[in-house]
């Protein structure tokens, strides 16, 4: 057993090693990005704080009063979002990519080299993005870390840093794009509900939240999807494509049953704000 195993990470090791080497050369030095072992080992850390130890160290303790600090972090996600948004657009997005087969440029252009920024800033958000889990635990929220919200943390950050890797750029960068809008609204909202009461008149617009859910992952299943209707799209790793359209096929779904059950057959989602956040923080 113990040989077979060493066998089998030996064999594991050497296909990393000659897979790396068609990574691109031109996120060397980027922060993370040597290899994939310093993320995952932040995620798993992440991981066992929000579902282990972190409950075990709030719970005798009261909950933290966080109204600034998250005003803070919200807002600050919105000018993240804002920027990398206009940072996609830049380069590529609006400035020639077609919607169809859009194939990552890996020249040293500016612009080729702008989106290979974007998208390292892009998987760097993820990690930032992981203070909304440990809020959760530091406020006692624990019912709102559910299996999907801390797989979607987890998942989001250490599939980019292969994207990031490999193809920074072309059609596999659609979703972010889409992503970072969809941020700029929602945390906008949780932003003003962290303000407090005063701030509440101003979210009518919280019950179009699920509708924009289900734009963007419809938007961008349909998108991706198309990879499969061309006849030549000499995409260089498909599997990402693949990753990407099950990703949002599997949330598509999962918004639509909460869409059914929420308002088709008359049970309405969970009551917007208590001390100040949404009950309904799914992203």
């Amino acid at each position: 057993m113990k040989m077979a195993f060493s066998n089998l990470t030996s064999k594991a090791a050497l296909l990393y090693d000659e897979w790396i080497k068609h990574a691109d050369p031109r996120v060397e030095g980027f922060l993370l990005m040597s290899s994939p072992v310093p993320q995952t080992i932040i995620i798993g850390a992440y991981i066992y704080f929000v579902t282990s130890l972190g409950p075990k160290l709030m719970e005798n303790r009261k909950p933290f009063e966080l109204r600034q600090i998250m005003a803070f972090y919200n807002f600050g996600v919105v000018a993240l979002s804002v920027y990398m948004t206009y940072e996609f657009l830049m380069s590529g997005w609006a400035t020639g990519y077609s919607f169809r087969c859009d194939l990552v440029d890996y020249s040293r252009s500016p612009t080729a080299l702008r989106m290979v920024r974007t998208c390292w800033l892009y998987y760097f958000s993820k990690f930032i993005e992981l203070l909304d889990t440990i809020f959760f635990v530091l406020r006692k929220k624990e019912g709102q870390i559910t299996f999907l919200h801390v797989l979607h943390h987890s998942i989001m950050p250490w599939t980019w840093w292969f994207g990031v890797k490999f193809a920074a750029g072309g059609l596999g960068t659609f979703h972010a794009l889409l992503n970072c809008i969809v941020h700029i609204i929602m945390y906008s909202y949780y932003g003003l509900c962290s303000l407090g009461p005063a701030y509440y008149k101003y979210l009518w617009w919280k019950k179009h939240m699920t509708s924009i859910q289900l734009v963007q992952f419809l938007m961008v299943t349909v998108h991706v999807g198309q990879i499969y209707f061309m006849d030549d799209c000499p995409y260089p790793y498909p599997v990402f494509i693949f990753i990407i359209w099950l990703y949002g096929s599997m949330f598509l779904i999962l918004f639509l049953h909460f869409w059914y059950h929420a308002y088709t057959r008359g049970q309405r989602p969970p009551k917007t704000m208590k001390n100040g956040i949404s009950k309904s923080k799914d992203h």
